[in-house]
């Protein structure tokens, strides 16, 4: 039978290759496979607030590549892998290392020399990071956790709160997509607010 998935606005498809990546085969709804998702989140949220981490770790493909397998790795069998083909957003498959290189640099740049405040960092890491879009699905999810590690263990704030003061869940997504629109056009503050909304 297989999954089948009815994407909304702002998510990316898997391509049927992807799908085969499916660790449980007894999943066949969007809403069973965000269920589980959820789980393995959950799981990678406790083990990332846990870790004594050192601060360099964070900006390593290494610590990207694991934080996602964390999240996803009892969901999908490619989880903390670079997507292997294009999407409908993010830089070219052969190009996701490059940029999140410059990326990675970026962002020590602008911390050791505090270019911008904690949470304008966070945020911006966030953007571009889910910009390059570096795996197959979950570019969001992982992004936000991202950036809460950033707030939390580098400088020592709060996490994020993603929009937890509106009303409804659609209308979450529906600001999150706005503010992540701005930012895409320059303008990152839309989505400083929602991320301490």
């Amino acid at each position: 039978m297989g999954l089948k998935i009815r994407y909304t606005a702002g998510q990316t498809p898997l391509d049927e290759d992807e799908k085969e990546g499916l660790l449980i085969e007894t999943i066949t709804t969007k809403a069973e496979l965000d269920e589980f998702e959820q789980l393995n989140i959950e799981n990678a949220v406790q083990w990332t607030m846990q870790q004594p981490f050192r601060r360099e770790i964070f900006f390593t493909e290494t610590f990207i590549k694991d934080l996602h397998q964390k999240m996803f790795s009892d969901t999908w069998a490619w989880a903390g892998v670079f997507r292997k083909t294009n999407k409908n957003i993010g830089v070219d498959k052969l190009e996701i290392g490059i940029e999140l290189r410059k990326l990675l640099d970026d962002t020590l740049f602008w911390t050791h020399n505090q270019v911008f405040v904690p949470d304008e960092i966070a945020i911006r890491f966030k953007h571009r990071i889910v910009s390059i879009h570096c795996f197959a699905n979950g570019n969001g999810r992982h992004s936000r956790l991202l950036a809460d590690v950033i707030a939390a263990h580098i400088f020592r704030r709060p996490v994020f709160s993603w929009g937890a003061a509106t009303t409804s869940q659609q209308d979450v997504r529906i600001h999150y997509l706005q503010a992540l629109k701005a930012a895409d056009l320059g303008n990152i503050y839309p989505l400083l607010l929602f991320a301490r909304s």
